[in-house]
C-alpha cells in the first residue's frame, strides 16, 4: 500500500479553505486544515499574491503528493462567479508551480461522495467530514468543504489521475513530470 497525501481546495477570493489528509489504503487521516484569507478590500492583484503565496506555504509545510479542486459553479451574480474563478485560477496556479496534479470535482461530486447525495447542505458536509476523520470538533465552513474535496479525491482519484493521463499529462505519484 502507498502512502498518498492529499490536499483539498475550496477556492474564495475572501477566504480559501485548504485541507490535507493521508490515505492508506482505506484509512483516511487528518493533518491539517484552514483558510487563507485575503485582506478586506483589497485589489484582485493583490487578493491573487496572497491566495498564491498562502498555497505555495501549505504545499512547502505539508508536501502534498496530490491535490484537488472544486469547480466553480455558475452564480446568478456575473461578478462574483468571476471573482471566484479568477481565485480559483489562482490556487491552480500554485498547485502547477509546485508541479502537484489537479483533480476538480464539482459541488455536486463532493456532497454526493462525502454525503451520499447532492442535495445536502453544507452542515451535513461538514458533519461527515468530522466523522470521516474521527475529528473532535467542527473545521471552520471552509476548511471543511476543503476536507470534502480531498476526501473525494481519495474516494475517486484513481479514475482522475487516468483522466490526467489521458489529456497528455505525464503523471507520477501524483505530481506532474
Amino acid at each position: 500500500m502507498s502512502h498518498r497525501r492529499i490536499l483539498g481546495i475550496d477556492p474564495g477570493s475572501r477566504a480559501t479553505g485548504f485541507g490535507v489528509i493521508d490515505v492508506l489504503g482505506h484509512e483516511r487521516h487528518y493533518v491539517a486544515s484552514g483558510c487563507i484569507k485575503t485582506p478586506p478590500g483589497a485589489a484582485l492583484p493583490e487578493r491573487i499574491r496572497v491566495i498564491v503565496a498562502g498555497l505555495i506555504e501549505v504545499i512547502d509545510a505539508y508536501a502534498p503528493t496530490e491535490a484537488a479542486i472544486e469547480q466553480v459553479f455558475v452564480n446568478v451574480n456575473p461578478a462574483a462567479t468571476l471573482m471566484l474563478g479568477q481565485a480559483r485560477g489562482a490556487a491552480i496556479s500554485a498547485l502547477v508551480l509546485k508541479k502537484l496534479a489537479v483533480a476538480e470535482y464539482t459541488a455536486l461530486q463532493v456532497k454526493q461522495s462525502v454525503v451520499g447525495h447532492g442535495k445536502a447542505a453544507k452542515e451535513q458536509v461538514q458533519h461527515m467530514v468530522v466523522h470521516a476523520l474521527k475529528l473532535s470538533g467542527t473545521p471552520q465552513s471552509d476548511a471543511a468543504d476543503a476536507l470534502a474535496v480531498a476526501l473525494t479525491h481519495a474516494n475517486h482519484s484513481h479514475a482522475a489521475l487516468a483522466g490526467l493521463v489521458a489529456r497528455g499529462f505525464k503523471v507520477r505519484g501524483g505530481r506532474l513530470v
